[in-house]
């Protein structure tokens, strides 16, 4: 065994720790959102990533493009839709034009009812990573923006 080879392990070790890390993180997080969207708004995390992805886009959008934007398949976002539409959160526009398909957007309701939740989103956020300061949350970002640019260039899966 190398030099070499005790360094590229060592640094393929350091990475797997940190892959870890994230992970546990990231479902911690993510569990701990889970919870409060359900017991303090009655709502899910794929209904609010949708509301979100609508509340952005005020004047809707394309089933399809929905999806796109969420990296999900359309059949999962009709599910949340049509719940949606029943609440009164989100209405379906026909398209001039095309039949077959239809914009969704927002109601009045949904977009008062979402910006209630996204603030909440953010205190909660902002409580679960008290320990990080401003400017490690911008250090550790700007790592992780390091991140995608390698795994989009073909390089290993």
């Amino acid at each position: 065994m190398t030099a070499g080879d005790v360094a590229g392990n060592s640094l393929s070790k350091e990475r797997l720790r940190l892959w870890l890390r994230m992970l546990r993180v990231t479902r911690q997080v993510e569990s701990e959102l889970r919870e409060r969207l359900r017991t303090e708004h009655d709502s899910t995390l794929p209904r609010f990533d949708v509301m979100a992805a609508l509340y952005a886009a005020e004047e809707g959008l394309k089933m399809n493009e929905l999806s796109k934007r969420l990296r999900v398949s359309n059949g999962n976002v009709t599910g949340i839709i049509d719940r949606l539409v029943e609440d009164g959160a989100v209405e379906r526009i026909a398209i001039e034009g095309d039949r077959r398909a239809t914009r969704v957007c927002l109601t009045k309701a949904g977009r008062e009812n979402f910006s209630k939740m996204a603030n909440e989103h953010e205190r909660w956020i902002n409580a679960l990573f008290e320990g990080v300061t401003e400017e490690d949350a911008h250090h550790i970002g700007e790592l992780l923006h390091r991140l995608p640019a390698s795994l989009n260039d073909g390089g290993p899966h």
